[in-house]
């Protein structure tokens, strides 16, 4: 009997083997081996989460039900160093919950839970309010000086170099009546605002220097005062200087289109004097007159709604914002939502820094105990508790978040004319080299109006187009048309973020044209020319001297690009670059300094001397390029 050996031991067929009997393959891990050669336990699935558009740190260590000292880490390696009480956005959260192997999706905010939509308000609950004043005018023409004398105090001397350097609100009392005053650093800052929505201002004062006259800031404030559609008064102030021309001045405005009552118009003109402290009375009483004629009324018995003026942080007492009260009446101890902001009022201050307990409709007041710094602009909102607070915020920067990403642009001409079945207004801000374009591109321009479309150029100024204009055509929908100007750097930049159509032209048919084209809606895209490469033609070759040999003077020549022959400094044709070789090899490409032959397609019978120069076509949304 033959004998087999196994394990170092002899065996014999039909007796089963020495040591552990042999168990059937079942699939499943043998209980009797070690754990090291048992499959290895599957990944553990990510867990989902809901979270909020913002969560503080100690909510999302809960949520993530790891300690708060973990998420500060994962935090400070990510460059932000917070507290477990202060607040992070969504996309921060979410790269937070992934390190500890969280999925999360936005949670959905019911508005219902939030604050309560504001009501009709009844005629019988309305109040007569303070109006809301804003002071505008050319640098240097006297506005802060202005409200120095208003107030008795010198806030001038408070400001580097007697210019305002923040939006302060201000209020003051005459006869028992008061006004708010907003002293902006200018109408940029007034517009800013109102770009974010924000419509604080019942009244305008437009302060002109009687020895300085119309300046292009003064042409500039009383557009954006127009655009916000609110009533203006002048200010004539400095009439106490020997060069003072008060007369030449409303001659200025009328040519301006602000005719004064004393020209018989319907705007109120106060001689003034900043430094003596003459005719202020007349001009508050001016503006009082101006305020009864509007009716300004509020609820002051109900949960005050305003808008943030300006906010900071400050080191000591934390965010603080300027808030100026619109409706109802505010309270310390409200819990109040400023845009996506939420907290309680733990204390409240005037202009002049006296403790409120309450303040009523048009009041200005510091406000202290929110979570974060708010926008200047943003809504502020009181809520029946914390958490409606919380929710409205969180809704806000929902909505924030969407509309970040979904970039609206109402004022490029080609989405402005696709919207069928609606009276247009087309707000054009125009700017032009020299004074003498202004007009007749202006007039060309409001001459397209019909019954359907309206064009209307709500400001005209000479020089390039600036962040001002940026910010005055974002506010009023409006588009910005250049004639042979250019576009600022800070200007470009404002106009990319703000989606603002800047169009500049040379010609003034052009620009007409391409508005008539809008307006039927067959407006074409705009391309310009990307310039690429230049070659000069040094040998003909073929039959017909129909293949070029060049040498590429700079840039690079692309086959099947666009290209444009000059001889002797004057263009002769153009046609396509159809075919492209270095010695015997066909390349897509050729550099600057190398040898190539090329054969040109639908152009002019090419000689030597000619110089090629190769270009491309981009289409641009509605900006020409400097």
């Amino acid at each position: 009997m033959s004998t087999k050996i196994r394990n170092g031991r002899p065996h014999r067929p039909g007796q089963p083997p020495r040591g552990r009997p042999s168990r059937p393959h079942t699939g499943r891990p043998d209980p009797g081996r070690s754990s090291l050669s048992a499959p290895a336990p599957r990944k553990r699935e990510p867990v989902v989460i809901e979270l909020p558009q913002t969560v503080t740190v100690k909510e999302l260590a809960e949520l993530l039900n790891v300690g708060t000292g973990q998420v500060i880490k994962e935090l400070i390696t990510r460059g932000l160093m917070l507290t477990v009480n202060q607040s992070v956005d969504f996309a921060t959260a979410a790269d937070v919950a992934a390190a500890f192997n969280v999925q999360v999706t936005p949670k959905p905010v019911d508005a219902s839970e939030g604050v309560i939509a504001a009501e009709i308000e009844e005629e019988e609950n309305l109040r007569p309010r303070p109006p809301v004043v804003t002071i505008l005018g050319h640098v240097d023409h006297g506005k802060t000086s202005l409200l120095d004398a208003i107030r008795q105090t010198n806030v001038t001397a408070q400001e580097a170099g007697g210019i305002t350097q923040h939006i302060g609100a201000y209020q003051v009392e005459i006869k028992g009546q008061k006004i708010t005053f907003l002293d902006t650093p200018g109408h940029e800052a007034f517009t800013a605002m109102r770009a974010r929505g924000a419509q604080v201002t019942d009244i305008a004062v437009l302060v002109v220097a009687a020895d300085d006259g119309v300046q292009p800031q003064t042409l500039e404030a009383i557009s954006h005062a127009r655009a916000a559609n609110v009533p203006l008064i002048v200010a004539i102030n400095k009439i106490d200087k020997p060069e003072a021309n008060p007369d030449r001045v409303k001659q200025q405005l009328a040519e301006a289109g602000v005719v004064v009552h004393d020209w018989g118009g319907d705007v109120e003109a106060v001689e003034v004097s900043a430094r003596r402290k003459t005719g202020i009375e007349d001009l508050l009483e001016t503006i009082l007159l101006v305020a009864e004629l509007q009716g300004l009324k509020a609820n002051p018995n109900r949960p005050a709604t305003g808008t943030v003026i300006e906010a900071r942080l400050d080191k000591t007492r934390g965010p603080v914002a300027t808030v100026l009260v619109q409706n109802g009446t505010l309270h310390v101890g409200d819990f109040i939502a400023a845009g996506p902001v939420y907290g309680k009022v733990r204390a409240m201050f005037n202009d002049r820094g006296k403790r409120l307990k309450a303040a009523e409709p048009s009041t200005p007041v510091e406000v202290l105990g929110l979570s974060d710094v708010p926008r200047a602009g943003d809504k502020v909102h009181v809520a029946p508790s914390e958490q409606a607070a919380k929710l409205f915020a969180q809704q806000y920067a929902q909505q924030m978040a969407q509309e970040a990403q979904v970039q609206a642009r109402p004022t490029t001409l080609e989405e402005m004319f696709k919207q069928d079945g609606q009276v247009k207004e087309l707000n054009i801000i125009l700017k032009a080299d020299v004074q003498g374009s202004i007009e007749p591109i202006r007039l060309s321009l409001e001459r397209l109006s019909g019954d359907e479309v309206k064009v209307k150029v709500i400001h005209q100024g000479i020089g390039n187009v600036t962040e001002s204009d940026v910010l005055l055509a974002q506010a009023s929908r409006g588009i910005i048309v250049g004639f042979n100007v250019r576009v600022e750097p800070g200007a470009r930049r404002a106009a990319e973020m703000a989606n603002v159509d800047i169009r500049l032209y040379n010609i003034i048919y052009d620009a007409v044209d391409d508005i008539r084209k809008a307006m039927a809606g067959m407006l074409e895209p705009r391309f310009v020319e990307i310039q690429e490469g230049r070659a000069e033609v040094r040998k003909l070759f073929g039959r017909n001297g129909e293949v070029a040999g060049c040498v590429v003077l700079d840039g690079k020549i692309v086959r099947n690009t666009l290209a444009r022959v000059m001889r002797n400094g004057q263009l002769v044709g153009e046609g396509q670059i159809e075919s492209l070789r270095r010695f015997k090899d066909d390349v897509r490409e050729v550099a600057a300094g190398y040898e190539c032959g090329l054969m040109l397609a639908g152009g002019p019978k090419l000689e030597v001397g000619d110089i090629i120069n190769t270009f491309r076509k981009e289409r641009v949304a509605g900006d020409v390029p400097l």
